[in-house]
């Protein structure tokens, strides 16, 4: 049996679950967990008894998104800041290599059903959109708030889910939004009370279990095409090195040494609360005392 470190792997009723496993860090996204998210996606494909897989996060979070303190604060390492002279190609093969690995829930020839309570937030709701189907808790939390400096979404799936109005919306504020509101919005698929969630996406991953392998596939693959067609690839390229770049704007660089000087948290806090952030980067905030 293969071992992970970030997730589990089970099977039962024709359906593979997967579940990000780092509950203590909210289902933060290491460096570890994308490569594992690949290998039990195509473990799943490989395996004739699983039609379905569902995608879920271990204790009260779906996942909240990079694992940034240590980086933001500065680790010795500059994982995700290069210095004074920036290789975005480098920036660029690294973010890139995350990305194919969470779209390949997107790929996978057999559906996929995301289940969200909690948090899907900053890169965890690119591995949430990278899923077929979103089921969320109605009191659940979706959106991109790196947005608002120091990330872009590496999926580009909020236009291709939403439509450009109500992208902008999310992307040009870093708001998140309930599971309500995803579902009427038609980010998520349906949103439920969490105590029904579990119930309710084992309904549906049964109903589509009970479909032969094949015509999933070819469902999926016929739909899947639509949105190539549009360029979602090209538009995954442009958002993977813009991604980089925020990281490296003068704004991207004062978020840091703010995340170096006060804390992540503390520099989160600032960026989500809806006070101006600074154009070209300018002074920090003074110090708490």
């Amino acid at each position: 049996m293969t071992e992970y470190a970030t997730l589990t792997y089970q099977t039962r009723d024709r359906k593979a679950y997967v579940t990000l496993n780092r509950p203590e860090r909210l289902n933060a996204i290491d460096d570890v967990m994308p490569g594992e998210i690949r290998a039990a996606v195509e473990r799943a494909n490989d395996d004739d008894d699983v039609r379905v897989i569902v995608l879920q996060g271990a204790g009260r979070a779906f996942c909240a998104g990079y694992d940034l303190k240590l980086f933001a604060e500065g680790d010795g390492t500059d994982r995700w800041v290069q210095q004074e002279v920036w290789d975005p190609v480098k920036d660029y093969r690294q973010m890139k290599r995350n990305t194919d690995d969470f779209f390949t829930l997107w790929r996978s020839l057999k559906p996929t059903i995301c289940k969200v309570r909690g948090y899907a937030v900053a890169g965890g709701s690119d591995i949430a959109l990278s899923c077929d189907l979103l089921v969320m808790a109605d009191d659940a939390r979706i959106g991109y708030p790196p947005a608002r400096v120091w990330g872009c979404p590496t999926t580009a799936m909020w236009v291709y889910r939403l439509g450009a109005q109500r992208a902008k919306r999310m992307l040009l504020t870093g708001d998140t939004v309930d599971g309500t509101t995803a579902a009427e919005w038609g980010l998520a698929l349906e949103a439920v009370p969490e105590a029904e969630l579990d119930a309710r996406v084992d309904e549906l991953a049964d109903r589509m279990a009970g479909v032969p392998t094949n015509q999933l596939v070819m469902q999926k693959m016929m739909v899947n095409q639509a949105y190539d067609n549009m360029g979602l690839a090209a538009t995954q390229t442009l958002a993977t090195f813009f991604d980089g770049m925020t990281r490296h704007s003068p704004e991207g660089r004062w978020f840091k040494d703010f995340a170096e000087r006060d804390g992540f948290h503390t520099a989160v806090a600032w960026r989500d609360s809806g006070r101006p952030l600074p154009d070209g980067g300018g002074p920090l905030p003074e110090a708490p005392a």
